[in-house]
């Protein structure tokens, strides 16, 4: 026999899982007539449970959004994806506040069973995450108000207006329509319709300082795929170099080792050509050493000359470590 909190819980989390639920069906599954319902309905509500009724033979109960947050009820899965999903978060340093992610993972750990809490602590011992970017370093954080803004404005379809300062050291303000926020490799980013530039351009969100919103609103850009322009406009950037490479290999081995930021790849009847503008062409020949199948360079001719370069610095240290 089940107490009436129990049952009062029951229908807080049956609301909580369903979007909206008849009265009759919640009173099917916890073996209860109509009436009673209505009397844990009003228990709720009395409690300051947001929960709303739609009368009617189509009627039914739904929870609705109040001024406060009411008590959630979790699954174990859930309750595990919640505190690994917060973890992760702290973990790739999200613009999100440490204490706030400390206190949500405190609060949930300390209702948790015992068996579960045990096996979420083992998979926080036991996950290493690599938050380092390609370059060693850890990526500079953006700052929360920043992402906010401009996530808001995307999604209300408001004009933004900010300073950006590039990576040539370079400050311009900038009247903005941003279509979404990406997160890659680090690093957060926006892109949208750049009223100076007149074009579509991207901006690394811990650049933008002084942002604010606009009253100006912009049209729905449709169906725009953000990431694959991000990443795009990440292989095509301006440098003093074109290089243009044969890989003697399939495409999906191709793209296994060149992820879309780092090159542009073309099906070719000798293979695959890479495309990509570099400024430093040492990295681009660490990058081919560490492909395993056989390559060509096309050009330019400086990357077979930084190739040998790099290839004679490790013969050396090969022959001082065997001496």
């Amino acid at each position: 026999m089940y107490s009436p909190t129990t049952r009062l819980l029951a229908v807080l989390a049956l609301l909580q899982t369903h979007q909206r639920m008849p009265g009759a069906e919640i009173a099917r599954r916890l073996e209860v007539d109509v009436r009673t319902v209505r009397r844990y309905i009003m228990s709720l509500q009395d409690m300051g449970v947001p929960v709303e009724g739609e009368r009617g033979p189509y009627g039914a109960y739904s929870l609705g959004r109040g001024s406060k947050m009411p008590p959630l009820m979790f699954t174990n899965e859930e309750a595990v994806a919640l505190v690994l999903g917060l973890n992760v978060i702290r973990e790739f340093q999200f613009p999100v506040n440490i204490a706030a992610i400390e206190g949500a993972v405190a609060k949930t750990e300390r209702v948790l069973p015992e068996s579960l809490l045990q096996q979420v602590r083992a998979l926080q011992s036991s996950i290493i995450f690599n938050v380092s970017n390609y370059r060693g370093t850890s990526p500079p954080l953006c700052d929360n108000n920043t992402l906010i803004i401009l996530s808001t404005a995307a999604q209300e379809r408001h004009s933004v207006e900010f300073l950006y300062h590039s990576w040539q050291d370079e400050v311009t303000e900038r009247h903005f329509d941003p279509y979404g926020v990406i997160y890659n490799e680090g690093y957060w980013y926006t892109a949208g319709y750049c009223h100076l530039r007149q074009d579509l351009r991207t901006f690394r969100l811990d650049r933008i300082q002084s942002i604010s919103a606009q009253e100006e609103t912009f049209d729905d850009p449709g169906s725009v795929d953000l990431l694959g322009y991000v990443l795009n406009a990440f292989a095509n950037v301006p440098g003093r170099y074109q290089v243009e490479v044969l890989l003697k290999t399939t495409m999906d081995i191709a793209r296994a080792y060149i992820p879309t930021y780092l090159g542009t790849l073309e099906t070719c009847t000798e293979g695959i050509i890479m495309r990509r503008a570099a400024t430093n062409l040492e990295w681009v020949a660490m990058l081919l050493l560490s492909f395993d199948f056989p390559v060509e360079i096309r050009q330019p001719s400086e990357l077979r000359s930084t190739l040998r370069s790099i290839v004679d610095r490790a013969n050396r240290i090969a022959g001082v470590q065997s001496g």
